[in-house]
């Protein structure tokens, strides 16, 4: 199968990792952001209590039947904090911005949020994958903050990481096979080759892990009779640019963009569930 090396060869993009981090962090550790910096992932934060959580977690429930009953799959649920109220709360969650802006600085801003509901035994997995090789931004100044809505474990289909492998910037990938049952479309092929063995990020409900948007990752399918959902939320830093509108689903959470480049999507005034478009795919 065909080897490709840049998902984007017309745009201009700079293909290596950033360091991240600020010089006085609030939350973190120098330690832990040289941790990051050096392995390119941390976890857990304890973000939300046992109780939040419950209510996040019966949120999500309702919002997935009501997602299921106008078409949309449980992997479909892409940017609706620009839709629904709930969604827009959790992702602006001072407690998790806390932890993003010791990494990017004084401004903070939401590119995109996805969640990730495996269903018990839908048989899907995501493939090994590096972030930044689907998304047309530049610089890599990118880092993935993962809730946990539910209990994650090996059992069923935690998120794993490749560490280290985050600085080899871009690694070459082939489009993925049916076979793979993949929920994305993109496959890093011998992922082991690029970094040290993988690392499963195992997470409580109510806690988070942050992850480059460089470091190969994936998981494999749910096989447990537990759903394993989660909603990972994308933050930047104001000076990334975005190509092709991807700069129209954000929010600035945190300081100031003025520049104007990045959409800023207030609070929704309650929660919609946008229709599905004909051509819509997952």
């Amino acid at each position: 199968m065909p080897q490709v090396t840049d998902a984007y060869p017309e745009l201009d993009r700079d293909l290596r990792f950033v360091p991240l981090g600020v010089n006085q962090p609030r939350r973190l550790t120098p330690a832990q952001i040289s941790q990051y910096n050096d392995q390119g992932y941390l976890f857990p934060f304890d973000i939300f209590s046992t109780d939040e959580i419950s209510a996040i977690r019966g949120y999500f429930d309702d919002l997935l039947a009501q997602a299921t009953d106008a078409g949309w799959n449980s992997y479909e649920l892409t940017n609706w904090h620009k839709h629904c109220r709930g969604v827009w709360d959790i992702v602006t969650d001072s407690r998790i911005l806390d932890y993003v802006q010791d990494m990017l600085g004084e401004t903070v801003i939401l590119r995109h949020s996805h969640f990730f509901a495996k269903l018990p035994g839908d048989g899907k997995r995501v493939s090994w994958h590096q972030d930044a090789s689907y998304w047309p931004l530049s610089p890599s100044k990118v880092i993935s903050a993962w809730l946990a809505i539910d209990d994650v474990d090996a059992d069923n289909g935690v998120l794993q990481v490749i560490p280290r492998s985050h600085h080899n910037a871009q690694v070459a990938f082939q489009p993925s096979a049916a076979q793979e049952n993949n929920v994305l479309n993109q496959t890093v092929p011998n992922p082991q080759d690029y970094g040290d063995a993988p690392v499963g990020l195992e997470l409580r409900a109510g806690q988070i892990s942050l992850h480059s948007d460089w470091i190969l990752h994936g998981s494999e399918p749910n096989d447990s009779p537990r759903r394993r959902c989660g909603l990972a939320m994308r933050f930047l830093s104001s000076d990334v640019r975005a190509f092709q509108g991807w700069n129209q689903h954000s929010i600035i959470c945190r300081g100031t963009d003025p520049s104007g480049h990045w959409a800023n999507h207030p609070r929704p005034l309650g929660e919609r569930i946008p229709a599905k478009p004909a051509d819509a795919t997952p």
